[in-house]
C-alpha cells in the first residue's frame, strides 16, 4: 500500500499575532436547569478571539497542533485559532470550503462550496473525494461529521451556488437537497433528502444522526433520524430557536445539543428540553468543542469566540 503522510501542511501566513481572549460586551449565558449550571457557571462570559473574518464558519479541533481550525468561506481561506492567540492559515484559496472535520488519521476533511466537493488534505496536498452523484455535480457540500467507522457523512443544501459571495452561481443540476454517506469502498449513498440541510452532528453512541433544517421560509428545526448502521428513520423534531435558523450543531458528552441561531448558541438535551441559551452579539453559524469539553468555540459573521466551561 503506498505510504500516505498524514500531517496537513500549514500555509503559515500570520493574520494576527499572540494575543489574550477578550471579554465580548453582552449578556452573560442565562441558565434554567442545574446540570447545565454546573458546566456553564455563572462566571462564564464570551471572549473573542478573532474579529476579522469575512465569515467565519465550520470550527474543529486540531488535536495534533491543539489548535481550531475553522473557515473564512467568503475570504476563501481555512485558519487555525492557535493556544497563544494567534491566528495562521492553513489553506489559502480554499474553494469556499465551509464545514472542516478532522478523520482518525488525522487529515483534514472540508465541504467545498467552489468545487462542489468533499476534499481531504495531508501531507501529500489536498485531493477530491467526491464531487457527483449519479454523473450530475453535487449542489455545494456544507457540513460535514467523519463517523467512527470512517465514512464521511454530509449534506449538500444550495447555498454555495445560489449566493455569489459563497461559491460560482449556478443552477443545481439535482432536483432534491440531501444528506450523503461517502466511503472509500462503497462510494456515495444518498441517505435522505431534507429542506436544506445545514449543519449536522451525531449523538455519541451514533445511533441519531441530527441535522440542521434551514430554510427560512419553511419550518427550520433540527431533526433527528435513527441510524442503525444500514439505513437512516423518517426526521423527528428534536428542537426550534428563537431567531433566525439553526445552522451548525455540536452534540457533547451528556448527549446536550448546543446550537446555533441568530441570537447565540441554544443548549437542548436529547429531548429537546432548553437548558440555556449563550447570547452572542450577531448571528452564529457554528460551534465545537476542545478535546476535553472545557472549551466551547462559536463562529458567527467575522467573529470567533470562545467560552470557557467548569
Amino acid at each position: 500500500m503506498p505510504h500516505h503522510d498524514a500531517r496537513i501542511p500549514i500555509d503559515g501566513q500570520v493574520l494576527q499575532g499572540p494575543r489574550s481572549p477578550e471579554p465580548v460586551d453582552v449578556a452573560p449565558p442565562r441558565v434554567w436547569d442545574e446540570g447545565l449550571a454546573a458546566v456553564l457557571p455563572p462566571t462564564s462570559r464570551l471572549l473573542s478571539l478573532y474579529a476579522d473574518a469575512t465569515w467565519a464558519e465550520g470550527p474543529t479541533w486540531w488535536a495534533a497542533e491543539s489548535s481550531l481550525v475553522f473557515s473564512d468561506v467568503i475570504g476563501r481561506r481555512t485558519l487555525a485559532w492557535r493556544e497563544d492567540g494567534s491566528i495562521v492559515t492553513v489553506r489559502d484559496r480554499s474553494d469556499f470550503a465551509n464545514g472542516n472535520t478532522m478523520d482518525a488519521a488525522g487529515r483534514l476533511v472540508q465541504a467545498e462550496h467552489g468545487r462542489r466537493a468533499i476534499s481531504r488534505t495531508d501531507g501529500d496536498g489536498t485531493r477530491v473525494l467526491v464531487d457527483a452523484f449519479e454523473g450530475k455535480p453535487l449542489n455545494s457540500p456544507n457540513d460535514l461529521v467523519v463517523a467512527s467507522d470512517g465514512a464521511i457523512w454530509f449534506t449538500d443544501p444550495t447555498y454555495g451556488i445560489s449566493d455569489p459571495k459563497e461559491g460560482y452561481p449556478a443552477d443545481p443540476a439535482l432536483d432534491h437537497t440531501s444528506v450523503y454517506r461517502w466511503t472509500e469502498a462503497e462510494g456515495l449513498r444518498r441517505m435522505i433528502d431534507l429542506d436544506a440541510p445545514n449543519g449536522l452532528a451525531f449523538s455519541r453512541d451514533e445511533s441519531v444522526l441530527y441535522v440542521a433544517e434551514s430554510r427560512a421560509d419553511g419550518l427550520p428545526r433540527i431533526v433527528g433520524c435513527a441510524w442503525n448502521g444500514e439505513r437512516l428513520g423518517a426526521p423527528v423534531t428534536v428542537a426550534t430557536v428563537d431567531a433566525g435558523i439553526p445552522d451548525g450543531l455540536a452534540v457533547d458528552s451528556r448527549g446536550w445539543l448546543w446550537i446555533s441561531s441568530e441570537a447565540g448558541v441554544v443548549i437542548v438535551d436529547d429531548g429537546g428540553r432548553r437548558l440555556g441559551v449563550i447570547p452572542t452579539p450577531h448571528v452564529v453559524s457554528n460551534c465545537t468543542f476542545d478535546a476535553d469539553e472545557k472549551r466551547l468555540f462559536i463562529t458567527g459573521d467575522s467573529d470567533l469566540w470562545m467560552v470557557e466551561l467548569a
